[in-house]
């Protein structure tokens, strides 16, 4: 009997936890936008920055198929003040090159992106400079 109401109030306790997680979320991404809607009209007052400009650029090369080596496919991120922007990505084979943009909003991808993607992105955002070896990622 004990156990059950201790299960029950356990269940409660977390469900209560997770309602005001939500709440906070919810509450952080209005406060980011409201920021973010405030820098850019104050940068376009100032005429001090550009928010829109992109400014942080950086390339991912990896070796995407076992069939090709020396780094030759890469992923490109380019990236506003705002982080928003693309990503370009060049999957080199021996026959043949696919090529894919996918857009990127507030540092994230609209779309899912791969790994070395994200690994761009995460490097221009972090301004690590335009070409970004793997181990220079790692912390």
């Amino acid at each position: 009997m004990l156990g059950t109401v201790m299960a029950l109030i356990g269940g409660i306790a977390g469900m209560t936890g997770v309602a005001i997680g939500l709440l906070a979320l919810r509450s952080a991404r209005g406060a980011v936008e409201d920021c973010l809607d405030v820098l850019g009209r104050r940068c376009a007052i100032d005429g001090v920055v550009d928010v829109k400009a992109i400014r942080d650029v950086a390339v991912f090369r990896y070796d995407a198929l076992a069939e090709m080596t020396g780094r030759l496919s890469f992923s490109v991120a380019m990236i506003d003040g705002l982080g928003d922007g693309i990503v370009l990505t060049s999957i080199n084979g021996r026959t043949e090159t696919r090529t894919y943009a996918r857009p990127v909003r507030s540092g994230r991808g609209l779309q899912p992106l791969s790994p070395e993607e994200e690994q761009a992105v995460r490097a221009a955002r972090l301004g690590i400079g335009p070409d970004v070896a793997p181990q220079r990622l790692r912390r």
